[in-house]
């Protein structure tokens, strides 16, 4: 099928781990390759594949030495290169590589990380750091070619926020710069909350908080236990995500005696039974480029409590006390705490939030944020073509 903006076009994807367990950059990829795929021919090189699409190609990129990760870096960004240099319309790189003239950037630069803010002799003792570090070099050289300024370059950032900070370390690239957020698959109407406790083992009774999250600490989840101390007994919490840390927060829930009311799910196949099992999502993040697990619970119509826009890209476009609650500090365990209160007292509240939330998401869909890619990877050839 020929898209109705313009020709099919081959399309490779550089995403070193193409799995949807690997996180939101992940993710990110996956669900654009799942909408593009109906329309243009996609091929994806990854080292690591859980992945299945009609019409998509894979192609498995080796990996002689896994560690250290720079060095892993390094080779796949060659290996891709060599494997990508002709023969396709356009090199989508959700990689720090230097092939691909659509780059998308999830994270925040390491040249900013290492030398934002920094003056005077403490930023002439960083470049030392720098200079006398294989890793960081490498790291900052493959950033740096991502980007670099030649026709038909397209710097695609998740969030306003992470386009800042990605104007204040490479501010000669502007002209490259654009915005697509995440979207969201709507979820199918009409679920039953009961069924979906039952299935992930939940209590039925009581008020179900849900908190999603890979790196629990980073995304606030001490910050929430703590509040969750004086919250009501039936007020309960869900732990979704990656277990390697889920031992040292069953221990800090249980001294603060709380281990009754906690339920560690681990890393689930599907994210979407825990949101339907869910009355509330919390994410007290201390660092979020974007946050999908937010547009993801304001999908399923979940009231929606957040860090502000200081720590969370989607922040930016959420408006407090219409679409979402956000937090002004994150790790206050008592602001978290009164604004959990509010939340779970006030039934019109709940409801305001939820419609608001789902409205939000309608207008945030992977469709649509395929539609603008599509837009990029033509504006890409035809300044590529031309030499503009």
């Amino acid at each position: 099928m020929t898209p109705a903006g313009g020709q099919r076009l081959k399309i490779a994807v550089l995403n070193r781990v193409f799995s949807a367990r690997g996180g939101g950059a992940e993710s990110y990829s996956i669900r654009l390759v799942e909408q593009l795929a109906a329309r243009h021919d996609i091929h994806v090189f990854a080292q690591q594949i859980e992945h299945a699409w009609p019409g998509v190609s894979y192609h498995r990129v080796s990996s002689p030495l896994p560690k250290p990760r720079w060095i892993n870096q390094l080779w796949y960004a060659a290996a891709t290169w060599l494997a990508t240099r002709s023969g396709f319309d356009v090199v989508h790189s959700h990689e720090n590589t230097w092939q691909g003239r659509v780059q998308t950037i999830h994270v925040k630069p390491v040249r900013h990380n290492l030398l934002g803010g920094q003056r005077g002799w403490r930023r002439r003792l960083r470049w030392l750091k720098i200079a006398t570090s294989p890793r960081l070099l490498t790291y900052l050289a493959l950033e740096a070619l991502r980007f670099r300024v030649r026709p038909g370059q397209q710097v695609v950032l998740t969030s306003s926020s992470l386009q800042a900070d990605a104007l204040a370390a490479y501010p000669h690239a502007v002209g490259a710069m654009a915005i697509v957020t995440p979207g969201v698959a709507l979820p199918e109407p009409g679920w039953d909350r009961a069924a979906g406790r039952r299935e992930l083992g939940l209590p039925a009774n009581g008020r179900m908080l849900l908190f999603v999250a890979n790196d629990y600490a980073r995304k606030g989840l001490t910050t929430l236990l703590a509040a969750l101390v004086t919250l009501p007994r039936d007020v309960q919490l869900a732990v979704v995500g990656n277990t390697g840390q889920a031992q040292r927060f069953r221990d800090l829930a249980a001294a603060a005696g709380v281990d009754k009311r906690v339920h560690f799910l681990g890393a689930l196949d599907g994210v979407a039974r825990a949101y339907r099992a869910a009355d509330v999502l919390v994410h007290p993040t201390l660092d979020d480029t974007f946050a999908m697990v937010v547009l993801e619970g304001l999908a399923h119509g979940l009231p929606v409590v957040v860090s502000g826009p200081a720590q969370c890209g989607i922040s930016t476009l959420l408006r407090d006390g219409k679409d979402a609650l956000l937090l002004t500090d994150p790790q206050d365990s008592q602001e978290l705490l009164a604004t959990l209160q509010r939340l779970l007292a006030d039934k019109a509240l709940q409801q305001r939030l939820s419609a608001n939330g789902r409205a939000f998401a309608q207008a945030h869909t992977w469709e649509h944020a395929a539609q603008e890619y599509e837009r990029l990877y033509r504006a890409s050839l035809a300044s590529s073509r031309t030499g503009t």
